[in-house]
């Protein structure tokens, strides 16, 4: 049997097994557009590469074949990210929900151990600075390591944030690079013009390699200010792995109890947009600022 005819036998094969007709070796499938209400699971290429597949949108994926009510089902699927009307391969998921799984678990993987680039903190004209975790691995054993600097570090931010700043923004890469690189563009211009309006300005913005939430209380202990907005990203998951938090406080300081923390969560483009988090964590700012408290006890 030479090459081609075993290419041919493959090419049956795997049309036989997902349920499609027989192609010819030269007939190529046109595209599956990333936005249409299903997906064909057979569109792949004779090089044997899928096309991106984490594209589609799963509010509008539909693989139950001779559905009762298949626009009823769209419209319940329309108003949640979970993964309905996936349909089934006797008693296993289809192949496009397989792979869209373990696509998704990749991403959400690639978030937690890939580090926000270079570019990215020089382009934004951030501040940089370490936690004490040397590497990513102590970042994820050792949360107490990543709330606190070393005496560097705390000079830099001093010479950075100067003493008894009004507000402070400041960006921690947290779980999730992904979720800095996709929603900080985004938002700190829409909290810079928010605050504006309420005639507060800004100053230079930290970068934290390595940071957990609590790194703004070690940052409020250095510098003394009134307001903190941390944005940090969140732990991803396989509906999206670009979640990211914004965490405000007054006075944040060692020791402070975490429900005096405000939270703005799920910021993303599947979730609160930054640009709409941005607007409204300026007000929560400018109204910390005026009752001179923040979580629980801001009324």
């Amino acid at each position: 049997m030479n090459e081609q005819d075993l290419r041919k036998m493959v090419e049956q094969l795997v049309d036989q097994m997902i349920g499609k007709e027989t192609a010819t070796p030269t007939a190529v499938s046109a595209p599956t557009k990333a936005n249409e209400s299903s997906y064909n699971e057979s569109h792949i290429d004779r090089s044997g590469c899928l096309e991106d597949i984490t594209a589609i949108d799963l509010k509008k994926q539909f693989l139950i074949k001779n559905a009762k009510n298949k626009d009823a089902y769209l419209e319940m699927k329309s108003k949640t990210p979970a993964r309905l009307g996936i349909g089934k391969a006797g008693a296993r998921y289809r192949t496009a929900t397989m792979l869209r799984v373990r696509a998704d678990h990749a991403a959400a993987q690639d978030a937690v151990f890939s580090d926000v680039s270079e570019e990215f903190i020089k382009k934004n004209d951030f501040v940089f600075v370490q936690t004490l975790c040397k590497d990513k691995d102590e970042y994820l054993t050792r949360p107490d390591l990543g709330r606190r600097f070393d005496e560097k570090e705390k000079e830099i931010i001093k010479k950075t944030c100067g003493q008894n700043p009004k507000v402070l923004i400041i960006v921690g890469d947290g779980l999730s690079s992904s979720a800095i690189e996709a929603n900080v563009e985004d938002m700190i211009p829409s909290i810079k013009q928010g605050l504006q309006m309420y005639g507060i300005t800004v100053g230079p913005i930290l970068f934290i390699k390595y940071a957990r939430v609590g790194a703004m209380d070690d940052i409020g202990q250095i510098t003394g200010a009134e307001v903190i907005c941390m944005l940090v990203g969140e732990r991803p998951g396989l509906v999206t792995a670009e979640s990211m938090s914004a965490y405000i406080a007054y006075e944040p300081r060692h020791g402070l109890p975490e429900a005096n923390r405000t939270v703005i969560s799920n910021i993303h483009k599947g979730g609160t947009t930054p640009v709409e988090a941005g607007a409204h964590t300026a007000e929560l700012i400018k109204k910390m600022l005026d009752k001179k408290a923040s979580g629980i006890n801001l009324k």
